[in-house]
């Protein structure tokens, strides 16, 4: 009896293992690399706009009959606009013109499942994890730039009846080239956890002395986020004093005054220490350390330590910076608008007050989020440098 009781416990047992194994390793957007999906593969490109089956390269007899498109100023570029259920896995994209004006003057919307409302609106370059207009080559978890000349986004982006992508040129010159792939699958079943892709980009050229800067908003409802890139352009004003006292500050599921999750400093924050110097991880990094241009990019991806909110997510970074209190005394002598927050033997951190930009990255439960539509591209093309 004790042997017979033994053994069915242990077969319990198994079971919720299994099932707990099942549920970790939950298979991605494409499966397992070796089962078989009935998800159909589609490339939407200029060579075949939507990825229509058996309509691809009809160009030119099949030699490369159009492999790019052009994009005018005051014109807009369809990447993708069909019906039906899949998910999108990668983007690419590379344009001949990869200037600044060009990076933060053309503006990237994603629609899901019919709605006016773009769940993603941000400057191309930014969205790709370029921020401040600025190429450079990297690579990481979501976003690659091998080179230092393309775009690559590997976020996996569900939609249940719709997906649409658009690429406007607000900038002041015509863009003579631009070749993308959106690769995306047809799927047939829907998983009621699939969350919807949002991303939101904000620019503040003069942040509020002691105010948070809002990396997103807040949101309502169900989801997850996923992460940032930050550009900071430090005022020459504060000299070369350090500007990255700031803590990231997670207000989850109703927090009001005071947040659940909070971090110790801008470098902590992306996992490196004392200052920030150009490196790049799957998860973290910082892609712009210029001290001659006083400009600064970074990221963080919370993949291994993910974020999840049930009704409402906001997260901000203080806008604090420090130094030697003989030098910060200097400032406030010359007039420049700081506050002290905290002092200790030989180090001072105020708040000041800089010219702040980021892209949101996030998973909402809807395909709409309520935020505010993309600034201005005169707000985007501002002092660029």
């Amino acid at each position: 009896m004790m042997r017979n009781l033994l053994i069915i416990r242990w077969i319990i047992f198994c079971l919720i293992i299994s099932g707990c194994s099942a549920k970790l390793n939950k298979k991605g957007p494409y499966g397992n690399l070796y089962e078989y999906s009935d998800a159909l593969p589609r490339w939407s490109s200029p060579e075949n706009p939507n990825g229509q089956k058996g309509k691809g390269a009809m160009e030119n007899h099949g030699a490369k009959g159009r492999a790019s498109s052009p994009i005018p100023k005051g014109t807009s570029l369809s990447l993708l606009d069909i019906q039906g259920q899949g998910i999108i896995g990668r983007i690419w994209i590379t344009i001949n013109d990869r200037s600044p004006g060009m990076l933060r003057g053309l503006k990237l919307e994603m629609f899901w499942d019919n709605e006016a409302k773009p769940a993603v609106s941000a400057p191309l370059g930014d969205f790709f994890g370029m921020g401040l207009g600025r190429m450079t080559a990297f690579h990481n978890v979501f976003f690659a730039d091998p080179e230092g000349k393309s775009f690559n986004c590997l976020i996996p982006m569900p939609f249940k009846t719709g997906a649409r992508i658009v690429v406007t040129n607000e900038s002041e010159q015509d863009l003579g080239s631009m070749f993308f792939d959106v690769d995306y699958q047809l799927t047939q079943r829907w998983d009621r956890d699939n969350l919807y892709f949002h991303a939101y980009w904000h620019r503040d050229t003069a942040t509020v002395l002691a105010k948070d800067f809002e990396l997103l908003p807040n949101v309502q409802g169900r989801g997850r986020f996923l992460g940032s890139n930050v550009g900071i352009n430090s005022h020459p004003r504060y000299k070369e004093l350090w500007w990255g006292e700031g803590e990231v500050k997670m207000y989850l599921d109703g927090d009001a005054d005071f947040p659940t999750l909070a971090g110790t400093g801008t470098e902590d924050y992306i996992g490196t220490g004392w200052g920030q110097g150009k490196f790049f991880t799957d998860y973290t990094g910082c892609l712009i350390a210029d001290g001659k241009l006083r400009q600064w990019g970074f990221y963080r991806f919370h993949v291994p330590d993910p974020i999840y909110f049930s009704t409402g997510c906001r997260v901000t970074i203080q806008q604090m910076g420090g130094g030697p209190p003989k030098e910060v005394e200097e400032l406030q002598k010359a007039g420049v608008p700081l506050i002290i927050a905290t002092t200790s033997e030989g180090w001072d951190n105020f708040f000041r007050s800089d010219d702040v930009s980021a892209t949101a990255y996030f998973y909402l439960d809807k395909p709409s989020d309520g935020l505010p539509g993309l600034q201005s591209v005169a707000m985007r093309a501002y002092n660029l440098k």
